[in-house]
C-alpha cells in the first residue's frame, strides 16, 4: 500500500459521520441535448460504450468523474453493480480489441460541469446539488 493510499484510508476514516453519506447522483445531459429522460438500460449502454449517440440522434460523449472520486464507484455500482477494478478490467478488454473507447475521463468536477456545458451531446453523472439551468437531469439514481 503505498503513503498516499494510506494517508487517503487514514484521512477518510477520520471524516464526520454525515460525510459518510452517499452523495445523491444524477446522470445528466447538457440542456440543449434534446433527451429529457433516460432509462437504465439506455445509460448502461452509452457509459459502457455500447451506444455511441444519444436518444436524440447526436453523438454521445459520456464523461466520467476522476478515478480517485468516491463518485465514480458509487455510480458504476449503482449502474452496473461493479467496483472499479471490474469497470478497468472490462475496457481493458475492449480497447485491446478496438471496438469502442471508454468514457472522457475528466480530472475535475469543475472540467465535467464545463464540459456538460458546452457540449451537446455530453452526458455524465454528478450531485444534485451541482445541477443548474445548464443541465437537465434524466436519470435519477438514488430512486
Amino acid at each position: 500500500m503505498t503513503f498516499r493510499l494510506r494517508l487517503l484510508l487514514i484521512a477518510t476514516l477520520l471524516l464526520p459521520p454525515q460525510a459518510w453519506a452517499n452523495p445523491d447522483l444524477v446522470v445528466v445531459v447538457n440542456a440543449r441535448s434534446g433527451v429529457d429522460r433516460l432509462s437504465l438500460d439506455d445509460a448502461v449502454n452509452i457509459f459502457m460504450g455500447r451506444y455511441r449517440q444519444l436518444p436524440s440522434g447526436i453523438p454521445a460523449l459520456p464523461i466520467d468523474q476522476p478515478e480517485a472520486q468516491p463518485e465514480r464507484a458509487l455510480f458504476y455500482r449503482l449502474l452496473v453493480n461493479k467496483d472499479l477494478a471490474e469497470i478497468n478490467a472490462y475496457w481493458a478488454r475492449l480497447l485491446f480489441s478496438g471496438k469502442t473507447s471508454p468514457p472522457h475521463q475528466a480530472k475535475s468536477t469543475v472540467e465535467i460541469l464545463d464540459l456538460l456545458a458546452r457540449q451537446r451531446g455530453a452526458i455524465g453523472y454528478i450531485e444534485r446539488s451541482q445541477v443548474d439551468s445548464r443541465f437537465r437531469i434524466v436519470l435519477d439514481l438514488e430512486r
